[in-house]
Order: C-alpha cells, then structure tokens, then sequence
C-alpha cells in the first residue's frame, strides 16, 4: 500500500463542471478558459474528464453542450482532456433535498424530444446523461438514450426499487454520486442509498471522495458494499476546484468554499459542487481509509475508462 500520492497516476474523471476559475456552465465561456481548465486538469493528474453541463432551461443547456462541443472540435488539446460531455438534469426529481443544487423550476419530467435536441448539440460528444427513473417511469427514454451509446445514470432521484430495476432492463450503467443530492433526514432503512447499495452488483456506483459530501466513514461503509469493478470515483468539480477558499460560480449561482475547502450553496444547506481535486482525494482515500494502489488506479481510471469504452 502507497502511503502517498503517485507521482505517476492519472485519472479520468466523469464529472467536471468547471475547473481552476472556469465554468463550464457559464455563458461567456471562451475557448481559451476552456483550454485553460484542461491545462489545470492536466497538471492535476487528470488525463480526461466528461464537462459536465447542469439543469438549466433547455435552450441554455443547448448552447453550453454544443460550446463545448465547438471547442473540442476546433482545439486539439481540448480534445485531448473533454473526452466527451456529461449532461446532469434536466430530467431530475425536483423534490427538495433530491434536486440538490439544480434549480427545480427548469426540471421536467423525461422526454425523448427534448432528450434528442440535448443530444444533437453535443454532435456525438453526449456520453453521459444523469436522470431520475421516476422521470422515465417506462424506461423508454432510457433504452432510446443506450441505444444511442450514451452512459445512462441515475442521480437526484427517490427511485423506488421497482423504478430501479425498470430503469437497470432498460439499460441504466450508473449511479451519479451515491450519498448526496438526497435529503439530510431519510427513512432509516428504506431509502435512495439502500435501494442503489442492494443493486451494486449491476450498477457503477459513482462517489465524491472528499470528505465533505460523504464523511470518509460512511464512505468506507459504501464502498465494502459495492464491488471493486463498480466503483467510480468523480470530483464533481467546479470552478473552484484547486483554488482554496472564496466565492465562485456555477450557472448562475454564488457558491462560497470555506476554509475546510468545501463548497456551499449560497443558502448554506447543501452542497453545489465540490472544490476538492481528484488527487486530493486519491490521498484522503490512502491515508484514511487504506486504499492501495490497485483499487485507487481501478476507481479513478480503469473503470471509468470501462464505461466509456463501452458505450
């Protein structure tokens, strides 16, 4: 077991909304920011990322899917990093507590119409999409989505098991960030965390390692339940990620690090986003919790690196 951080290892990362000063989400984004992110996350170890473009109205999540998609066409090195683009929302559950840092006003239930029009913005760069079954109650927009080689993943969801496993036949490969984007106060036993541990075998399990979104014993308790193959460790960064305390943005939101370096919304009940680089938390995961280097490398490359190459 590595008792600190190799120099050597590299990462793919399957949530970045943002990086080193720069939104991704937001509307002046200019290829040059973009550029700027990827050379960050370069130098943080990170050899490619999914940019993550959030709930927002749907002609506002259209333009920021097809910049990127702009960007990593007309820019090499941008398409070396942004491998592709991670849409979370808008197909969310707008229960409070669930919806997270998303806004609940532009959550809509699962279409197919509007699923195509986010999917042809991103010009075959769309390879993830984030919904809550509950939203695709059928499963058919999940099915459709698969179809199209796009990663299906559940998150900001209260799915019930039935909703689930509907989802899982019809082709859902994920889970977004087990452990948040639910209420602080659930049902003991019956809840979102429960009903997705009990599925571990036929999900990716998705889980912000930073010690804030889920308090490293809990976090170790997860992850005894969930098989190594299944296991995907994400920052959900934003614009913050790297640079220590202050305000920052994402889409439109005020979102204040503290100076234990995690991430508020301006309300102060929940978590938008996370401040904390992948590596930062690869040590965390070693010096806290034990993990060596075969299961860091299998979280933090070879799995995500599974997922996207198959889909």
């Amino acid at each position: 077991m590595s008792s600190q951080i190799s120099k050597t290892a590299r990462y793919i990362d399957l949530q970045v909304n943002g990086y080193a000063g720069v939104d991704f989400n937001a509307d002046s984004l200019s290829t040059e920011q973009i550029r700027h992110a990827c050379d960050a996350m370069r130098n943080d170890h990170v050899d490619s990322c999914l940019a993550t473009v959030i709930t927002d109205s749907l002609d506002a999540m259209i333009t920021r899917i097809s910049r990127l998609a702009d960007a990593a066409e007309s820019d090499s090195e941008i398409a070396g990093v942004i491998s592709g683009i991670h849409v979370e929302g808008p197909f969310l559950s707008p229960v409070n507590g669930y919806v997270g840092a998303h806004p609940p006003t532009a959550i809509r239930e699962a279409n197919r119409s509007d699923a195509e029009r986010l999917v042809e913005a991103g010009r075959g760069r769309v390879r993830l999409l984030t919904l809550a079954p509950e939203q695709d109650r059928s499963g058919a927009l999940t099915r459709w989505l698969s179809e199209q080689g796009i990663i299906v993943a559940a998150g900001h969801t209260n799915a019930s098991l039935s909703e689930l496993d509907t989802a899982i036949d019809n082709g859902l490969k994920m889970f977004t960030h087990l452990g948040n984007a639910c209420p602080p106060e659930i049902p003991r036993h019956d809840n979102i965390i429960q009903r997705v541990l009990s599925r571990a075998e036929r999900l990716s399990i998705s889980f912000i390692a930073d010690g804030f979104h889920i308090p490293m014993l809990a976090l170790r308790n997860y992850l005894n339940c969930v098989p190594d193959e299944n296991v995907v460790i994400v920052s959900d960064a934003i614009s913050a990620a790297g640079l220590g305390p202050g305000t920052y943005h994402l889409a439109g939101q005020d979102v204040h690090v503290d100076e234990d370096g995690a991430a508020w919304a301006a309300c102060r009940t929940h978590f938008a986003g996370c401040a904390t680089p992948v590596q930062t938390m690869v040590g965390k995961l070693q010096s806290e919790l034990g993990i060596d280097d075969r299961r860091i490398d299998q979280w933090t490359r070879i799995n995500p690196a599974g997922l996207l190459a198959a889909c």
